[in-house]
């Protein structure tokens, strides 16, 4: 998918255009655009936003822009999603243990890692 895009800004000579910087500011528009869909929304509200067929098309519209942009930011800066995803996701699972089912304090919780700068993931 992301040399497809790549082809797609090709064709249409945008190469100058799209430099690290204005990929990522280009993205941070389109997630911002995401977030608007639901600004005003109460929770309830915003879990059944892809109810309403109109939102719904509104917010896949959104995301596949995120998206667009995230790829090409990573193909210009020769970055694998995946591979960062993965390598994140385990960073995290090392950081943030999952609760262990009757731990012996009662607490579900898992034993605090020596980590002082534990902060919920990003």
């Amino acid at each position: 998918m992301g040399r497809r895009l790549v082809a797609f800004a090709e064709a249409r000579h945008w190469q100058p255009f799209h430099t690290p910087k204005n990929l990522v500011a280009a993205l941070s528009v389109e997630a911002s655009e995401l977030v608007e869909i639901f600004q005003w929304s109460t929770p309830e509200e915003s879990a059944r936003v892809m109810e309403d067929p109109g939102q719904a098309h509104r917010v896949r519209d959104e995301v596949a822009d995120v998206l667009a942009y995230l790829l090409q930011f990573c193909a210009a800066v020769g970055v694998d999603p995946l591979t960062a995803l993965a390598a994140k996701i385990e960073r995290n699972e090392q950081r943030f243990p999952a609760p262990v089912p009757g731990r012996s304090d009662g607490t579900g919780r898992p034993a605090p890692v020596d980590d002082p700068e534990r902060t919920p993931p990003h």
